[in-house]
């Protein structure tokens, strides 16, 4: 029986492979260390199915310590792996977090003649060892720092994921305890397989909410996130806009303007909160929506994003200037968005009609 849930285990992992290389959705440099975790997750599907079918007979006592070497070693390795399609550059910055899985390997590797994490017999029968819980700890911890690592940087970008990933982590990591729970319940990979199809889907909706080229959340997303807002709360929105765009397309060319764009994109970001979810909603024009209702902070936010693009400006950086309004929703009445962005957008055309009576 257990051969035909791997089958489709396996089958299932390749299938995701398929969806990996046809998705045009997904980041690109997330599709090798993506390839990487299906390819590390089918060698340890493979192991246990090799432990499964090598223990009832002496003759397969080697293979049956190899696939249970292989399957102690590599597991711990797979949430490292999904760190990787997150964000390559967390290992990068802090190998010190590889060490517990550099333990694990050593302590499986020795196994096989001191029984550290598990001990195959001279009749072929397999026991843990005395200090299995080193590749319990270890699977824990990575899953933690995925876990961790990925909740902090989608906080810092303002993404709703996380009760999603909350979901996601506690239906793995109880997938997975029900084998260390019962070693004969093989469940493990069953989950481990469903898991890397749900965090590809979630990686993939991550990614299309993002502009490609300033890194802002898309309009798409804006046109999600107005829908959730909420009569009961306060929020504000702030509608932005290049002044003089079409001169800058006209006269440098439109990959300029997409320097352009990009460096303002960046002022924006660093000028803004955490509270200030930033969009570009196409072309040169943005849009924040924050939770902030008081319009002397958000005037002073506002003032703050002329200052950095001024200190830009000084320092040789030809940015250009920006037209801005805002409109504040006080909260427990009838919801109109479409009223308070016009208000928004009102207020910005009214600053830009003053800044080209300024420069005619």
């Amino acid at each position: 029986m257990y051969v035909y849930t791997y089958v489709l285990d396996i089958a299932a992992l390749f299938y995701l492979m398929v969806l990996l290389y046809s998705s045009t959705v997904l980041n690109v440099n997330r599709k090798k260390p993506f390839l990487v975790g299906i390819i590390l997750t089918v060698t340890i599907i493979l192991a246990e199915m090799g432990t499964v079918f090598t223990d009832r007979s002496l003759s397969f006592r080697d293979i049956n310590v190899l696939c249970n070497v292989l399957g102690f070693a590599l597991t711990p390795v797979l949430p490292i792996a999904l760190g990787y399609i997150f964000d390559s550059k967390i290992y990068k910055k802090y190998k010190i977090l590889l060490i517990p899985s550099l333990v694990n390997i050593v302590a499986t590797i020795l196994s096989p003649v001191y029984g550290f994490i598990f001990y195959v017999d001279a009749n072929n029968l397999y026991t843990r060892g005395d200090y299995f819980f080193i590749f319990i700890t270890v699977y824990t911890i990575n899953f933690l720092i995925l876990f961790i690592y990925t909740l902090g940087v989608c906080k810092r970008r303002n993404y709703p994921i996380m009760w999603k990933l909350v979901v996601l982590s506690l239906f793995t990591l109880a997938g997975t305890s029900i084998q260390l729970v019962y070693p004969t319940a093989y469940s493990s990979w069953h989950c481990v397989t469903l898991s890397l199809l749900l965090f590809f889907l979630l990686m993939s909706e991550f990614d299309s909410s993002f502009d490609t080229l300033t890194g802002l959340y898309n309009r798409a997303a804006f046109d999600k996130a107005t829908k959730h807002l909420a009569e009961s709360k306060a929020f504000s929105v702030i509608a932005l806009d290049i002044n003089d765009f079409k001169n800058v397309n006209d006269t440098y060319g439109h990959d300029y303007g997409d320097t352009v764009i990009k460096a303002v994109a960046g002022i924006i970001r660093k000028s803004f909160g955490k509270q200030y979810t930033c969009y570009r909603c196409g072309g040169d024009e943005f849009i924040i929506i924050s939770s902030e209702k008081d319009q002397e902070k958000i005037e002073f936010q506002l003032k703050t994003m002329i200052n950095n693009l001024e200190e830009g400006r000084e320092e040789g950086n030809p940015l250009p200037t920006i037209s801005y309004g805002y409109s504040i929703f006080k909260g427990g009445e009838k919801l109109d968005f479409p009223k308070i962005l016009k208000e928004a957008d009102d207020q910005m055309y009214q600053f830009k009609k003053i800044y080209k009576a300024d420069n005619t």
